[in-house]
């Protein structure tokens, strides 16, 4: 074997000249420089000595060429970088790992098997994060900085991997899994370059190499990597050398293995590698016309297709071609052969073979003949298929990686390229002595999530659907609610023969924040057979943490008549522990229909690893489990692969009714059998800790006395504006210790909540109008929602057909005009119709609302079209907050 640093630089010139067109175009200058590895194999007893010269290039060469005349344009930035990499992708597609050219020097050579060998083994890559990346997307002409919204290319040799792009994160988590296959080591490389994703041309945001002779040594690399040419930022990569079994004995625990490995990306991990080396075919069918065909073949393994070249005008082809497939399971997949002219109409012939009857041969190895079937009677194929199973050595435990890197470094973390491990460390990083972390690092997005608070109070004049004699009488209906939310689906109890049934029952859910998602509510008639509709309708998540705390009635849609009532509350996640008191205080005192007690915090869990675990009885590594539980929820994390010290880097959250007297309890075992340990933690040690935080490791009972887990445990008090709080300490008055209601419900609409008819007593002649007024920061824009009106002035004997209509001053110009739907004949309307505005919150502030309720006449008409009029400075209202209130409107005549 030969290594050779070509380095070419020529004064090649080539002109073309087109008289025609009066053309010309060339090339002056082409530089090549790159290692090029020569193969003398195999060796024989005879001149010239070795039976075939194969050649290759490691790595991808650089290729510069200088163009001349027309073609000086692909010298332009962008078009010579276009150029040049076409270039060079047609040479790799030749001369670049893996492909080989290889040139025999005698006769009777399988020239595919040295053109193609097995592989050296595979390389499972872990993309998992990067951190301190460069702020690329900058505001104001880069006076700002942003954010990027990095993605990362993983290359290894010509097998090419793009992760997703994460929007916004200097520090993203991407959690991807990659299989390579290596054929050369040491000499071939992982190169990982970062971009920061934007609409026209992509950002670098650094690149780093790894050297896999050291993965191969090492078996397990789990380190950060620096990225070079740029001032930060570093990638945390875990790298497995998978080594290739000739045995199927150890398919099953790899295959059981597998399962328990769990990323981001599509493809499961593969169990087995499958070469194919297709030699030759005999005695093919001819076309019509008993003209020569053109075989070419194409392999099929699930849903990936390979394609042989073609053979030209021959029934006898001679392919020589080889090709590689990852496995997922052997026992379950098949090979799919079909052979095909080369226009891929005609079938010449085809054959399955299971992938099963590998695991009975030698060397999982079948070298032979197979009759081709669908084909001639002499037709069949020659094809040598070798399996081998990919097994991690059962001494490659995971390793807690080093901590993350400070600044740029040397060595392959930095883009150099080692040939062997060294004490600094695979991440070129001096490595400090062993030593475990104290904290946990959980996911930025942990304890994000927030709850909310459904309360189904009643409704009114739902539809009779159980009606007599054939309809001539009219009955009533047994309304039930059906609420669905985020996958998750609640339902009231039945209230028979009501058509204004009163349920009162909570519901609560832990959301994530997510873009367009919905709340839906049906209402159906229970029934002994098939249950009828009685109206639906849906609720934007967003509408209701913005408001944070809705009380309103809701009309059924698709159907003729009924409306719902609703106390929605986006309860506020707090961290003061003296609340939690008068939460529970208030708790107490509420009673529900559905006997639910209603939550008074959030716990949420990050499980990140254990460590000094004990054995199982057989004296190996477990593969362990971790259960968390809170009273009668129970959450459990993937398994890991063997380990006494497993990391799992898993989150759950729990709703808690009272923290004070809960017990949270984790249990670990091997594959939910053999217990390990385990550990019980009352709330009342996390309401001890500063911020209501505990994140530590923590002893295991049950288990060795070095066994421990590390968790970090967080509580958050859930307040709502329905409870009291103690007077502000300062005040006045000489009752600091007596309570007041912390929020005025002067706005809810408690008439309705009773179900009483809306008279005129209203404090306004003219009516009054809700609204919900903030300011979203998240999307950086005001919304006004206009909920409803009550109490209107009749404008005819009819009463009114209301509409609100709104603009924001100082507005001359109309932009900001804005009006709801027409309701007919109503004096206490509902409209529930939200308007957004593209401000800031500066400039929020700064608007007054001009509104007006009106009624909607004909332009002949003599009825009054101005019901009543709103005049409200912005700045009045606190946007961050948002408020959702009556406002009383001024009549025309004020």
């Amino acid at each position: 074997m030969l290594d050779l640093y070509l380095s070419y630089a020529g004064d090649v010139e080539i002109n073309v000249e087109i008289k025609k067109y009066f053309c010309k175009a060339g090339v002056k200058g082409i530089q090549l420089h790159g290692k090029l590895r020569v193969i003398l194999e195999p060796l024989i007893g005879d001149v010239p000595l070795v039976g075939a010269i194969t050649m290759f290039f490691i790595r991808r060469p650089k290729l510069d060429i200088n163009w001349t005349g027309l073609t000086n344009l692909l010298d332009i930035p962008g078009l010579n970088a276009m150029s040049d990499t076409m270039i060079m992708d047609a040479i790799a597609s030749q001369l670049v790992l893996p492909n080989r050219l290889t040139i025999p020097l005698v006769a009777d050579l399988q020239v595919a098997q040295l053109r193609s060998p097995l592989p050296r083994g595979v390389v499972r890559i872990h993309l998992l994060e990067a951190e301190d990346l460069t702020a690329k997307d900058t505001v104001i002409k880069g006076l700002i900085d942003g954010k990027s919204d990095p993605y990362a290319v993983l290359r290894v040799g010509t097998q090419i991997f793009t992760s997703h792009h994460v929007d916004s994160n200097l520090n993203p988590q991407w959690r991807e899994m990659y299989e390579v296959i290596v054929h050369e080591v040491p000499g071939q490389e992982l190169e990982v370059e970062v971009f920061d994703k934007d609409p026209d041309q992509d950002d670098f945001l650094g690149r780093l190499k790894v050297d896999l002779d050291i993965v191969k040594q090492a078996r397990v690399v789990d380190d950060w990597f620096n990225l070079r040419d740029v001032p930060s930022g570093s990638v945390h990569l875990r790298l497995e050398w998978l080594s290739l079994l000739s045995s199927a004995d150890r398919l099953t625990e790899v295959i059981q293995r597998n399962q328990n490995l769990t990323t981001k990306t599509a493809e499961p991990p593969s169990s087995a590698i499958l070469a194919i080396y297709l030699d030759q075919a005999h005695e093919l069918p001819m076309r019509k016309g008993n003209k020569d065909p053109s075989p070419m073949v194409q392999i099929s393994i699930q849903d990936t297709t390979r394609e042989s070249k073609t053979s030209y005008g021959t029934n006898n082809p001679l392919w020589e071609d080889a090709f590689t497939f990852f496995i997922q399971d052997p026992r379950k997949q098949d090979i799919d052969i079909q052979v095909k002219d080369d226009d891929r109409s005609l079938s010449l012939g085809s054959l399955t073979i299971p992938i099963a009857r590998l695991l009975g041969t030698l060397d999982l190895t079948m070298d032979q003949w197979f009759q081709l079937e669908n084909s001639g009677p002499a037709s069949r194929i020659y094809i040598k298929i070798v399996l081998r199973v990919l097994w991690l050595s059962d001494d490659a435990t995971p390793t807690t990686p080093s901590p993350r890197p400070l600044a740029p470094g040397l060595g392959p973390g930095h883009g150099g390229i080692a040939a062997e491990l060294n004490p600094m460390g695979p991440g070129g990083l001096a490595k400090p002595p062993p030593s475990r972390p104290q904290h946990t690092t959980p996911d930025p997005e942990f304890a994000s999530e927030g709850v909310l608070r459904i309360h189904l109070l009643e409704a009114q004049n739902l539809i009779a659907k159980d009606n007599f004699m054939g309809g001539m009488v009219k009955g009533k209906s047994d309304p039930y609610v059906k609420i669905r939310v985020a996958g998750i689906t609640f339902r009231s109890h039945t209230i028979k023969e009501n058509l204004n049934p009163v349920w009162n029952e909570l519901y609560e859910v832990i959301l994530t924040q997510l873009p367009g998602q919905e709340i839906q509510f049906e209402l159906f008639d229970k029934d002994i057979d098939q249950d009828d509709f009685l109206g639906r309708f849906k609720l934007s998540l967003r509408d209701i943490i913005s408001a944070q705390f809705i009380d309103t009635w809701y009309t059924l849609n698709d159907v003729k008549s009924g409306r719902v009532h609703l106390l929605l509350e986006w309860l506020p996640r707090v961290s003061d522990l003296p609340r939690m008191d008068q939460i529970l205080q208030y708790q107490s005192q509420q009673s529900f229909q559905n006997k639910v007690l209603p939550s008074a915090a959030v716990l949420f869990v990050y499980v990140e690893r254990a460590h000094g675990l004990p054995l199982k009885k057989s004296g190996k590594e477990p593969k362990v489990g971790a259960e968390v539980i809170l009273k009668n929820v129970s959450h459990r994390t993937k398994i890991s692969e063997r380990s006494t010290s497993p990391r799992w880097d898993e989150a759950f959250h729990y709703l808690v009714r009272d923290p004070r007297d809960e017990i949270l309890t984790v249990k670990l075992s091997h594959s939910w059998g053999q217990a390990l340990g385990s550990l019980s933690l009352p709330l009342r040690e996390v309401m001890a800790e500063p911020s209501l935080v505990l994140d530590r490791w923590l002893a295991l009972d049950g288990a060795l006395p070095e066994s421990q887990i590390l968790l970090r445990v967080t509580l958050k008090i859930l307040d709502t504006q329905l409870a009291v709080c103690r007077r502000v300490p300062g005040d006045n008055d000489g009752s600091g210790d007596a309570v007041i209601p912390r929020w005025d419900p002067s706005h809810l609409d408690l008439r309705h909540r009773t179900g009483f008819a809306m008279g005129t007593d209203t404090s306004s002649a003219a009516g009054q109008v809700k609204l919900t007024i903030g300011y979203s920061t998240e999307e950086s824009r005001l919304f006004i929602t206009v909920h409803a009106c009550r109490g209107l002035t009749a404008c005819s004997k009819d009463g009114a057909d209301p509409y609100v209509t709104f603009i924001l001053l100082p507005d001359k110009k109309a932009t900001t005009k804005r009006r709801t739907a027409t309701k007919k004949r109503d004096l206490n309307p509902e409209f529930n119709e939200r308007f957004d505005f593209d401000f800031s919150l500066e400039e929020s502030t700064q608007r007054r609302l001009d509104l007006s309720v009106k009624n909607s006449v004909s332009f002949m008409s003599r009825e009054r079209d101005l019901i009543g009029k709103l005049l409200l400075d912005l700045d009045q209202i606190d946007l961050k907050i948002g408020v959702t209130q009556w406002y009383d409107l001024i009549p025309e005549s004020a």
